[in-house]
């Protein structure tokens, strides 16, 4: 290689790890955003609401069930699937929270706006908890069952549209939290790199904060102040956290709305479907708008869509990028014709969809922890002193106290330590803290099927009701779990994600949830179905624990978690990162030999068929 291109060629790299390429940031007045925007300092009035929002609808959707059956009197496996359909229509609407920040509002404005929309329907809640007329008769559900009324009419739409309204609220901010407080650091900047895997830490650090507090406090105000109290406090606290928003505003460094980023991946499709029957040519060069020349081989460390490399997957949608013969590719339109850093997008999507497939069942262990682990604490010895009695509710604090000193302690003592060895600015690499989550996940339903067998059977055998405590290991183990695989599954998403599509990337990650929570919903009523008899019904079909048979429900669980395991194996394996977006930088070398050496294969084996 001549001397004078190696030089250039190290030049641009140089440059490009640097910063040269900048992202397009602006301040509160729509202005180019100078040094003293972003960074840490601004990132912690995000961590605010984060914390505070957290913090009020945990301590909804953790105590929800026992609303839902003690007040609003819905069965035990209704209230159950009450409880993951709401979870799970949080996590889905994040979808629409992403796509609206990525297209048209930004990040800042979808938070406030949807901020004030989850505010109202905690307050509205409060008064329905608080006003008798619009609840049933009060009525004990274990001991009068049959005879308590169920929520209908007026009652049941007050109670749902409130649910909705939380639920609308906090799933369109979720995802814009994270990506928000992300964009408050130059992803493409190497000195900044650190700073945002740490970021990612804090940002769960803060989530912790606000699920410790609910599960304390929070359900302690409700257990013995009432709920209407407890959602009077969540309303306070998610208006603290609105506060905490405002307050930064002057500090943000924003990110402008893209337009809809659905339209580019349409015409992708369409355009490869057109033009299904065309010979690819040989040479990756020959296709539109691609860049794979000598200075490109180098990542480019930056967001915007337009640095984007060739890459080898689904070679069928290369297609949408051929020229036709007479060179008049100026005629043709966007739907027929796109550039190869177009097409990359899209294989980034499809290429990030199996991971976040691989997620969904350590979710729905997540929804057993909300729901009959919850009813499970019920049923055991709550008593601490005399005077004092643990709510139910509250044990899911303990990992969460576990986990304020973990935390902590994974980014002071772990990280450094696997960087060393690694050489990758976050220790492991994100898909690597996921896998560690998704194997120990398995230990968590293990250790609940068998304190489940022994709280039955001293119950039933022995007359005797075991302590409540029995069943913290299983919080405890999913708790750990949660940290590496929630933080990692961001942290990916965010770093492969593009500029003007950060929230909807990040957005997927909480869709993992909803989908978790769904198929709880799916697989109770299927287990119950499968499972029932004339004599008898199904595993989970009575209100009380005592006739169920929810550690064989457990155990079901764990098997299906230990083939996700597996099957998550196969597909970490499989995926691999686009060099444009590779900044980490060992990492970005390995693949910039790899390019290197594939640009110069152009014989018949890169025919794309």
């Amino acid at each position: 290689m001549d001397n004078s291109v190696e030089k250039t060629r190290m030049k641009f790299k140089q440059d490009s790890l640097s910063g040269a390429v900048e992202e397009t940031s602006v301040d509160w007045r729509g202005r180019t955003c100078k040094s003293k925007h972003g960074g840490m300092a601004a990132a912690v009035f995000v961590l605010g609401l984060q914390a505070f929002e957290m913090m009020g609808i945990a301590a909804v959707g953790n105590n929800l069930i026992t609303y839902a059956l003690n007040d609003m009197h819905f069965p035990l496996s209704k209230s159950a699937n009450i409880v993951t359909n709401f979870v799970g229509t949080v996590f889905l609407l994040s979808l629409l929270g992403g796509f609206l920040s990525d297209s048209y509002l930004g990040s800042f404005w979808t938070m406030l706006i949807f901020g004030f929309v989850e505010l109202s329907g905690f307050i509205l809640l409060s008064v329905q908890a608080h006003l008798p007329q619009l609840r049933p008769p009060s009525c004990d559900m274990v001991s009068d069952g049959v005879d308590c009324v169920e929520a209908k009419g007026y009652k049941a739409l007050i109670f749902f549209l409130a649910l909705y309204l939380v639920a609308l609220g906090s799933g369109c901010l979720k995802p814009n939290i994270i990506s928000h407080g992300a964009d408050q650091f130059k992803k493409e900047d190497p000195k900044q790199s650190k700073k945002l895997s740490t970021y990612f830490n804090v940002a769960y650090f803060a989530f912790c904060i606000g699920e410790l507090i609910a599960l304390t406090v929070l359900v302690w105000v409700q257990t013995h102040s009432g709920m209407d109290v407890g959602f009077g406090v969540s309303a306070a606290a998610m208006a603290v956290g609105l506060i905490c928003l405002i307050s930064g505003s002057f500090s943000y460094r924003n990110k402008p709305p893209k337009g809809s980023i659905f339209t580019p991946f349409a015409q992708v499709f369409v355009a490869a479907i057109t033009k299904r029957k065309q010979i690819s040519p040989s040479n990756v060069q020959m296709l539109h708008g691609c860049h794979n020349n000598l200075l490109s081989h180098v990542p480019a460390t930056s967001t915007d869509a337009s640095n984007l490399l060739h890459t080898e997957k689904f070679r069928f949608l290369d297609k949408a990028c051929i020229r036709v013969q007479d060179g008049s590719d100026e005629s043709e339109s966007t739907w027929r014709l796109c550039t190869v850093a177009q097409v990359e997008q899209v294989k980034i999507l499809i290429s990030v969809i199996p991971i976040f497939s691989c997620t969904i069942i350590f979710n729905t262990i997540l929804a057993q922890l909300q729901t009959f682990s919850v009813q499970q604490g019920s049923a055991m010895n709550t008593r601490i002193t005399k005077s004092f009695k643990i709510p139910p509710a509250s044990l899911q604090s303990i990992p969460y106290i576990m986990l304020i000193f973990v935390v902590p302690l994974y980014e002071t003592a772990f990280v450094p330590f696997a960087r060393r060895i690694t050489g990758k600015d976050s220790g492991i690499t994100p898909l690597q803290r996921v896998g560690a989550g998704l194997f120990i996940a398995t230990f968590s339903m293990v250790s609940a099927a068998v304190i489940e067998r022994k709280r039955r059977t001293s119950a039933l055998d022995y007359q005797e009701t075991l302590s409540i405590f029995w069943i913290a290991p299983q919080f405890l183990i999913f708790g750990l779990s949660e940290m590496f695989t929630a933080v990692g599954l961001i942290e990916f998403f965010y770093k492969q994600s593009l500029e003007g599509m950060q929230s909807f990337l990040t957005a997927m990650t909480y869709c993992s949830y909803s989908f978790g929570f769904y198929l709880s919903s799916l697989l109770v009523s299927l287990v119950n179905k499968i499972t029932s008899s004339s004599s008898s019904g199904g595993w989970l079909s009575d209100n009380d624990l005592n006739k169920d048979k929810l550690d064989l429900f457990y155990w079901l669980l764990a098997v299906l978690s230990l083939i996700n395991f597996f099957n998550y194996l196969f597909w970490s394996k499989w995926y691999s990162y686009n060099p444009s977006l590779s900044h980490d930088h060992s990492l970005g070398q390995d693949i910039e030999s790899q390019n290197f050496n594939s640009s110069k294969r152009v014989g018949p084996e890169n025919t794309i068929s």
